[in-house]
């Protein structure tokens, strides 16, 4: 399900999907998305094992917050992703790659 959050704000930046689906999306996902989604992943983790005061809470801690934090991780790289693309965030880029796919113009 897309939702169109444009009518909120202005963009900034040019545009180049006003409402991108998730395939598109995901497919926009760049260097530093992939380390900021495993890098909070792996973060979580540790800390869900080091926090567990009794050693029968380790492994379940972190088995716990592990998939969350996963979750969350991939929803901070989907968001800069689709800002990039929605023209929320800087995107010189993305404007550059679809200028030479499509012939996208600014």
């Amino acid at each position: 399900m897309n939702t169109n959050i444009t009518t909120l704000a202005k963009p900034e930046y040019p545009v180049i999907d006003r409402n991108p689906p998730f395939t598109k999306v995901y497919g926009n996902f760049n260097t530093l998305d992939y380390l900021c989604f495993t890098t909070i992943t792996s973060v979580s983790v540790t800390v869900g094992y080091l926090s567990g005061i009794k050693s029968g809470l380790k492994g379940p801690k972190m088995l716990t917050g592990g998939p969350i934090r996963l979750m969350g991780g991939f929803m901070y790289a989907y968001q800069n992703s689709a800002g990039r693309i929605m023209g929320f965030s800087p995107n010189d880029g993305e404007v550059t790659q679809y200028q030479k796919v499509r012939g996208f113009k600014k």
